[in-house]
């Protein structure tokens, strides 16, 4: 099972594009994982936006996971409170204090 890399700018700008992405696999009934590895931009509509999708998948009882996140993606997510949300456990957090444009 390969990956769906998510782009290293995940800012308000590119909230748009990631739902563009994500929305071809909404319905996909196989467990998805993204890769969120190559993050270095996060803000706060995209982590909206990644939620709303993990939301949507589980309600249809689709399994949705991170193969991988970098750091600023990790402390965004805790941050703002995601971390179970999205699969992301605090022992996969570095305890990195680096987050550009969380907000």
């Amino acid at each position: 099972m390969s990956a769906v890399p998510l782009s290293a700018d995940l800012g308000i700008e590119a909230a748009s594009d990631l739902k563009q992405q994500l929305a071809p696999h909404l319905a996909q009934a196989d467990e998805l994982v993204l890769d969120a590895a190559a993050v270095q931009r996060v803000h706060t509509a995209s982590l909206q936006v990644l939620f709303s999708f993990f939301l949507e998948r589980a309600k249809a009882g689709h399994r949705t996971a991170f193969a991988d996140s970098s750091a600023s993606f990790r402390d965004a997510a805790r941050l703002l409170g995601l971390e179970a949300e999205l699969g992301l456990t605090p022992a996969d957090n570095n305890n990195s204090n680096f987050v550009e444009n969380a907000a």
